[in-house]
Parts: C-alpha cells; structure tokens; sequence
C-alpha cells in the first residue's frame, strides 16, 4: 500500500519522479530529529524528502539554512545549544495546540476590550 500511495501521491513523502533523481543522482547529506532526510547532487541541488507528512516547518533552523545555501556546513546534533533556544516546532495553525491571544473569538480567556480611558477633569 505504501508503495502505491507514493507513486500515485505526491503528498505522501516524494512523487515517484522524485524518488528516482534520489537514487540516480542524490547523495544523502544528513538526516534530522524528524526523520527527515537531506540530499545533495554534483550540482548543488539540494533537497528534503520528509519522513510523513509534507510540511515545510518541519525542517529545523539549522537544517533550513544549509537547504537555502545560506549555510555552506552540513548541520549535526553536535552544535552548541544555548539555554535560551526552544526545541523546534512545525507551525501549529489549525491544530488544538495553536497559538490564541487574549480576546480572540475561539480563545477561552477574554480581554479588555475598552479602546480608550476617559480623561478626568
């Protein structure tokens, strides 16, 4: 069945075409916490082949960087993490786990909505 969902799909992992550059002419770079993996080419294409679902935010920071060519280094779980940087997340919009601010219309916590303070005299 796997099979037939990515030759048929090309929301499930890679289009067929694409699995094929893989194996002809992708060398595989990396891969990242989220299973997914990285390639590169004698060219200098470089691309993503994710482990489930397509989504773009999935690919760490690190890992955008080397994929945009803004990093020429080939990211690995040895860099240094300061306290201050958070784990990565993909985008949470549309899902229960999404960000909603105070006096949103879905947001359970409701906020002040007067627009001004009267002066006093």
């Amino acid at each position: 069945m796997k099979i037939l969902k990515q030759i048929f799909t090309w929301w499930y992992k890679q289009t067929f075409g694409t699995f094929i550059y893989t194996i002809f002419t992708g060398r595989l770079v990396g891969k990242d916490k989220f299973g997914n993996k990285y390639y590169s080419n004698k060219k200098g294409k470089r691309w993503v082949v994710y482990d489930n679902n397509i989504e773009s935010s999935k690919i760490p920071p690190e890992w955008h960087a080397w994929i945009h060519f803004t990093s020429r280094n080939i990211p690995s779980d040895k860099q240094k993490k300061y306290s201050w940087q958070k784990e990565h997340q993909e985008n949470l919009t549309g899902t229960v786990n999404a960000h909603k601010p105070d006096g949103l219309l879905s947001s359970s916590s409701k906020k002040n909505m007067k627009k001004y303070e009267a002066w006093k005299f």
